[in-house]
């Protein structure tokens, strides 16, 4: 009897889940097993958590999953807590592996991680990789990835062109585990995390875990016939279907890109293919590309002066940083999309480029800070995509360009009657909707007429905020 362990990390799944599939082929017995290391939780350098309650639940959510799916296939999903590489090569001798099965990434501390197991384990004991978390496969790039352009559109071209998809594995129907002491998944607040706040304003409830996950696709996709409009509508701010809001799922590895690239190509086979349909495909490629950019470059993605080497002055302001994180900056956009993400987890794409264009092209405040906060915050949250995004918003990154975002015509434009502005800053509701994104510029007797006090009932501008992007110019 051959029994081997699969190190369960950011891949909890069975469907499209190589590292379990080959694992369940090439074992007879084999042990699914999730570590809570503490260093993923606790504070970071920035003053903020490495991990908010909103990912936290949603992780726990996940792995109830995964363990409710492989024991419908006869096995089990096993926990423990500590260190992987004290926990695993002590699990190994116990159970009598000669195999560790892992999914690897490219993110710094998770390749750390991954280096600390092969080091700590015996001799006799050999450990898989696999890389399961991308739409295209990195042994299937046209250019190795240390070659790879540092511009997103040359890249997608190229590997749109020279490069093929994977088909998805099939889920296993079978999963054979040895009896042992499965674990308890932890509660939160058995590790030390507040439960997160809810709110009846959030765009979905974000319940974590493969079934979750393709009930959303089919909802989305299906159901719902949103795939046909995705590109029309996805800078929207307010409700479920705007955008796919699967990101989540795909951070967490609850869904595989390449079973989602799959089922837009039956969308596009039995309803409509169109520029709509490809946008969905157009952004899990934008998401592989910073995963291969992290491959190239690793750590020089944490630093503040970026993989370009770009040397600007970046403010180190606490107060600056805390009343924008806060949603207290008195720009109601800004604002607006602050308190969604600290009250949800989740913020849309249009709010997210705004909100990071005011931290570091208004405020001036390093970048990292805030993507440190969003580390915190997004239940969506993923290494690559995160440090990545931030980078490029700050100039340092993907990006030569150094464009910032406006965030009042932003909100003109794309919230033109303060509909989401108002349902996140309730205290506005009720200006018309130019006062309501720029509430400064009410009179003492407007204030007086429509009840909204600036400096009580909402916050003054931290800034002379229309002056300054006459600084940064158009």
């Amino acid at each position: 009897m051959s029994t081997a362990l699969i190190w369960v990390r950011d891949d909890l799944r069975v469907t499209d889940n190589p590292t379990l599939a080959d694992a369940v082929a090439d074992a007879d017995d084999i042990v699914p097993v999730y570590v809570f290391d503490p260093r993923r939780r606790g504070e970071t350098r920035y003053g903020t958590e490495k991990l908010g309650p909103h990912r936290a639940q949603f992780r726990r959510d996940s792995l109830l999953d995964l363990r409710s799916s492989l024991r419908e296939r006869g096995g089990e999903l096993f926990v423990r807590r500590g260190r992987p590489e004290t926990v695993l090569p002590d699990l190994a001798e116990q159970v009598g592996a000669d195999t560790i099965y892992t999914q690897t990434k490219p993110a710094t501390e998770e390749r750390t991680r991954e280096h600390r197991v092969r080091t700590a384990l015996p001799d006799d004991v050999a450990i898989e990789r696999r890389w399961t978390h991308t739409l295209y496969h990195v042994a299937d790039l046209p250019t190795p990835y240390d070659n790879i352009e540092d511009t997103f559109t040359p890249w997608r071209k190229t590997v749109e062109n020279e490069a093929t998809v994977r088909e998805p594995v099939a889920a296993p129907t079978t999963v054979s585990t040895p009896a042992l002491d499965a674990g308890e998944i932890p509660t939160l607040g058995a590790l030390g995390i507040e439960e997160p706040p809810t709110d009846d304003r959030g765009v979905l409830p974000f319940e974590g875990g493969e079934s979750a996950a393709t009930q959303r696709v089919e909802e989305y996709v299906w159901k719902g016939d949103h795939l046909r409009e995705y590109k029309q509508t996805r800078n929207g701010l307010l409700g479920a279907d705007y955008s796919s809001k699967v990101s989540a799922w795909l951070a967490a590895g609850c869904l595989s890109p390449r079973w989602l690239h799959r089922e837009v190509r039956r969308y596009e086979d039995e309803r409509v293919e169109n520029e709509d349909t490809y946008w969905l495909i157009f952004e899990l490629l934008w998401r592989d590309f910073f995963q291969f950019q992290f491959c190239k470059h690793g750590g020089e993605f944490f630093t503040q002066s970026g993989i370009r080497n770009v040397d600007k002055e970046w403010k180190r302001d606490r107060e600056l940083f805390e009343r924008w994180a806060d949603g207290e900056t008195g720009v109601p956009f800004v604002d607006a999309n602050m308190r969604e993400l600290n009250r949800t987890g989740y913020m849309s794409n249009r709010g997210r480029q705004n909100v990071a264009s005011f931290l570091v092209d208004a405020l001036g405040v390093d970048w990292r800070w805030g993507a440190a906060y969003f580390e915190q915050q997004l239940v969506d949250y993923d290494v690559a995509s995160n440090w990545g995004n931030w980078a490029y918003q700050a100039g340092v990154g993907n990006d030569s360009r150094d464009n910032h975002f406006d965030v009042l015509s932003q909100a003109e434009y794309y919230d033109d009657d303060a509909a989401y502005v108002t349902t996140w800053l309730p205290e506005l509701d009720g200006l018309p909707p130019s006062y309501a994104h720029r509430p400064w510029r009410l009179s003492d007797s407007e204030q007086a007429e429509y009840g909204v006090a600036l400096g009580v009932d909402y916050p003054r501008p931290m800034l002379d905020i229309e002056a300054r992007y006459d600084e940064l110019g158009d």
